[in-house]
């Protein structure tokens, strides 16, 4: 027989980089994101943990990206939600503030007193995070570019740089497609 707390599902024993606290906001935002959806985003855990989620984005209207769909990743750290989630495209993206390897570069995915630009507070969630991805792939920081070229671009012609962001650009069925 065992007793309280000794390694039960879901206890900070039996996962010890997953503490509690971590878990019930996870779950908690899973809810909010099913209760109340917002056009365009979507994001579930996978099925082995809860801390790395599956996120979908829909490219905003009157957008270079309109009518592109992204994948991206999001895994939560153990002190969540003190910390941000890292984020990583994992659909190819052509854009400013994203390198070809898919990372972010976003004040709010910076933790809080990390430089001038560290904007993470607890009080963002899987939802805010996603919807500010969305925004940044309509309005890019230029001044802080991961991809100069993109960068430029952006400003001198939308014409030519719609082309790029179609040319690196895979839809998710595709990606799945070329991987078997």
């Amino acid at each position: 027989m065992s007793s309280v707390g000794q390694g039960t599902k879901g206890s900070s024993q039996a996962r010890p980089a997953n503490n509690g606290n971590v878990v019930k906001r996870l779950q908690s935002e899973l809810m909010t994101l099913m209760m109340s959806p917002t056009p365009g985003i979507s994001a579930f855990p996978s099925d082995t943990d809860i801390t790395q989620w599956n996120a979908t984005l829909a490219g905003p209207t009157a957008t270079p990206y309109e009518n592109l769909t992204f994948k991206l990743t999001l895994s939560y750290p153990s002190n969540y939600p003190y910390a941000p989630p890292e984020v990583l495209f994992k659909t190819p993206i052509y854009h400013p503030n994203v390198d070809m390897s898919g990372r972010i570069c976003l004040d709010i995915l910076k933790p809080a007193g990390q430089g001038k630009e560290g904007a993470w507070s607890a009080v963002l969630n899987t939802g805010s995070v996603l919807l500010s991805i969305q925004s940044l792939l309509g309005e890019p920081n230029n001044a802080s570019p991961l991809n100069g070229e993109a960068a430029l671009l952006w400003d001198r012609d939308q014409t030519e740089y719609k082309k790029k962001v179609l040319a690196r650009h895979q839809e998710p069925a595709e990606m799945e497609a070329n991987a078997a």
